[in-house]
């Protein structure tokens, strides 16, 4: 079962940046921990992340709002696992969260010996499911598409 692992808590001062808003070093710190609690969930392992593609921005989070952090798995390979990260916010006042930012963080699994590990494979089935599974599949030949354009540049 896919169930999406979720986070809550309020952001506090300490996320800060210098215009009064959450920092976005914060929040991609939050993608990161959802992310891996997620991957290591599905992959009962330790996991290593190779790839954060994407990360969305919307609307920024503010001092003091309630912070909803939703990862699940959308595609596993032999041993990678791509996890949809959405982070959401709401005031306390207010019952209904707003998406604030997206991303795609690729996971693989790691053996005792530090080497790549199999994963459970994710099988899509609700039609969302079998959606989401295709934008990992589409956001893959992208990821080709940029590795080729930056090799001169590594």
């Amino acid at each position: 079962m896919n169930s999406p692992l979720i986070f809550q808590f309020i952001s506090e001062p300490s996320d800060v940046n210098y215009g009064g808003k959450v920092h976005g070093g914060s929040v991609m710190k939050w993608i990161d921990q959802a992310g891996y609690a997620c991957a290591s969930t599905w992959s009962s392992r330790y996991c290593v992340t190779v790839y954060v593609g994407g990360i969305r921005f919307y609307q920024p989070i503010k001092i003091g709002q309630i912070v909803k952090v939703e990862a699940h798995v959308i595609y596993t390979g032999s041993t990678s696992m791509h996890i949809a990260i959405d982070v959401f916010a709401r005031d306390l006042k207010s019952p209904a969260f707003e998406k604030k930012t997206h991303c795609i963080i690729v996971f693989v699994a790691m053996d005792d010996d530090n080497k790549p590990a199999l994963v459970p494979k994710w099988i899509p089935v609700t039609e969302e499911e079998k959606l989401q599974e295709e934008y990992a599949k589409r956001l893959m030949g992208h990821r080709k598409q940029i590795e080729e354009e930056m090799k001169p540049f590594l």
